[in-house]
């Protein structure tokens, strides 16, 4: 039974600066590029039956620099959509709201938790049907994989708020006796 890696996208103009990037479609900055370059070192010799990306051209950007030919996208791993707080750091929100927190509240015109949390199951549900085949990288973002390490061991989408995911880390998933585990996580 092969692993789940989660590649986080490298640094963009706006995850440089905090500000919630879901459906704006940047490109990586001169660092990202660098930190996608690394993170393809870190993966080195590493052979995936499968590797998943968010549409995004940031995670496409990533996949590619880091060395890994993308089999199949899909929007299900696209960010968390920020709705009307694109683009917004949380200090900002914060101005207004100072209790807002996304992983409980959500982003209004955005998403909820919980409509996170089913589209991170369908890409789990697929990514678990390729793990027999050997292992599957998930190339996406930073809110919606740490999503993913939290339906992974079987905890709700807001669970994710207590995962930190910095750009272009690696973190893996995989099993201890049949359930799912975090084996590295933001490395």
């Amino acid at each position: 039974m092969g692993e789940i890696v989660l590649i986080r996208h490298g640094q963009t103009e706006w995850s440089a600066t905090g500000r919630h990037t879901s459906y704006t479609d940047l490109d990586l900055t001169v660092e990202g590029e660098q930190q996608a370059l690394e993170a393809g070192k870190r993966l080195a010799g590493r052979q995936f039956a499968a590797v998943i990306a968010s549409p995004r051209k940031r995670a496409l950007r990533t996949a590619e620099l880091a060395g890994l030919t993308v089999t199949e996208t899909t929007e299900d791993l696209a960010e968390w959509n920020y709705g009307e707080y694109e683009g917004i750091t949380t200090a900002t929100i914060h101005e207004t709201d100072p209790a807002w927190w996304l992983f409980s509240d959500g982003a209004p015109g955005g998403e909820m938790p919980d409509e996170v949390g089913e589209r991170i199951d369908r890409v789990l549900t697929r990514a678990r049907s390729l793990l027999y085949e050997g292992d599957v990288a998930l190339v996406g973002h930073g809110h919606s994989l740490r999503v993913v390490g939290a339906r992974w061991v079987g905890q709700p989408a807001g669970f994710a708020g207590r995962l930190k995911l910095g750009t272009a880390t690696l973190s893996t998933l995989g099993f201890e006796h049949g359930r799912g585990a975090i084996d590295a996580w933001n490395a």
